[in-house]
């Protein structure tokens, strides 16, 4: 029975796994959420020990824990190590939900439920995949799955862990999909991941809130204080203003930039699909080019004051935003981290009070194209999809990738199936079964190929 034939005739049982998983809401962020996290990783022992691993553990670590497992056939074999996680981000805001975000629905050929995609989605193609292979008695190598918790929130539990168990992470390849593909038509892998710094903003103007007629004019207003410094942070020309920001930012030379500009990209098709009349962005650079090769600096939420039905005249004690800013190779977070935080308190009026707390941060991430991994992927999408797969560098985050380079000394293969119409961190977050079904063949295809390479 071949990959697909075994696909069709387990499908139900596939999807229903998988929901059991996605239905657990395994939110990372929400602190009274940690039993759901533990209830999924439970679920993912249970499942992992199902589809043929020897021994599936859950081990724990100063944050949430870890579900690894092994399964060990011939010590002359490669080493193959999945990563996933099983954390999920907040569902908020439900009312944007067509159906509820933790209760997985089949429509117009695809599942919509939080998780459907980044990660569940992803990491659970990898555990059919698997299964096939064992049932099949044609897997050719030892196989490891590591499977965390707190990808959401920064890996911040990981790094530790990865230090102090090298020996039992160690192999000759890692292997991720939690990343996504140019087109449902056009493959790609991604070839590089931008970095991430992460704050928290807190502007106070006074002890309590105030009468907006009795102190109104007289006490600064957080809120407008707090607006002000943000709107500095950019220019006109979409450029971050903070001092030695681009210090350390590679200029990547015309001859990449002349490929990127052979990857296919209808811009105007882009506009529709986000509903949005322009583009916008870092001037002299295309959207392709913001999104994967330059850093950028975004507002992830502001609030403070009243912000319920009616009227208030309140002026509001404080005021807090989130800031993130997506970086590239050779610009270290930590330094980032504190240049940000630096120019804020720097730019900030005497009149109030500012603090700035750095919540988490990654490192950015390229991976080679010539090495035997991306080669076997690169044959096992061209099998599978027809059509040779592009190398895209990305502008998401994923923080453990560079760690597992800098700790393990393996470049993971990043073997994304997700599309940008997913909808990922956002209500309506879907996964299309088309390419849930195509993503195991792939999967299977890059054991196969890493077969014949002994």
């Amino acid at each position: 029975m071949n990959t697909k034939e075994y696909i069709s005739e387990h499908q139900d049982r596939f999807l229903n796994e998988l929901f059991s998983l996605i239905r657990i809401p395994s939110v990372s962020a929400h602190v009274h959420r940690q039993p759901e996290l533990q209830q999924c990783a439970a679920q993912w022992q249970k499942l992992l020990l199902e589809a043929g691993a020897d021994t599936v553990q859950i081990i724990p670590t100063k944050g949430n824990p870890v579900v690894f497992a092994t399964k060990t056939l011939d010590s002359s074999y490669p080493t193959i190590m999945v990563y996933g996680h099983y954390d999920v981000m907040p569902a908020e805001p439900l009312e944007l939900w067509t159906t509820p975000p933790f209760e997985p629905e089949i429509r117009d050929g695809k599942i919509f439920a939080r998780g459907a995609d980044d990660d569940k989605g992803q990491s659970f193609m990898h555990a059919k995949a698997f299964e096939y292979l064992v049932r099949s008695k044609q897997l050719k190598c030892n196989v490891k799955f590591l499977l965390e918790g707190e990808e959401e929130i920064g890996s911040p539990s990981l790094e530790v862990f990865c230090a102090e168990n090298k020996e039992l992470l160690q192999c000759d390849m890692i292997l991720v999909s939690d990343t996504s593909m140019l087109s449902a038509d056009t493959p790609s892998i991604t070839t590089g991941l931008r970095g991430l710094a992460y704050w928290q903003i807190e502007v106070t103007a006074a002890s309590r809130d105030l009468h907006s007629g009795i102190f109104g004019g007289a006490v600064a207003n957080p809120i407008m204080e707090l607006s002000k410094i943000l709107a500095q942070l950019t220019n006109a020309e979409g450029q971050i203003t903070i001092p030695h920001f681009y210090d350390d930012v590679e200029e990547v030379s015309d001859y990449e930039r002349s490929l990127i500009v052979q990857i296919p990209f209808n811009e105007e098709e882009y506009k529709r699909n986000l509903n949005i009349s322009q583009v916008y962005g870092e001037k002299g650079y295309s959207t392709i080019e913001r999104t994967g090769i330059r850093p950028a600096l975004d507002i992830c939420g502001i609030w403070g004051g009243y912000t319920g039905e009616g009227s208030k005249t309140v002026l509001p004690s404080k005021a807090f935003a989130k800031l993130s800013a997506r970086l590239v190779p050779h610009q270290q977070y930590e330094k980032i981290a504190r240049l940000v935080a630096e120019h804020l308190r720097a730019i900030a009026p005497e009149h109030i009070d500012i603090k700035i707390t750095t919540l988490h941060g990654a490192e950015s991430y390229v991976c080679p194209i010539d090495s035997d991994a991306y080669k076997a992927a690169e044959k096992a999408y061209t099998k599978v999809f027809g059509v040779k797969p592009l190398p895209v560098r990305r502008g998401g985050s994923i923080g453990v990738i560079p760690i597992f380079e800098k700790v393990l000394n393996v470049k993971p293969i990043l073997m994304g199936f997700g599309l940008e119409s997913d909808a990922i961190h956002s209500p309506n977050e879907n996964f299309p079964l088309d390419l849930f079904q195509k993503g195991i063949e792939t999967i299977v295809e890059f054991y196969l190929t890493v077969n014949s390479q002994q």
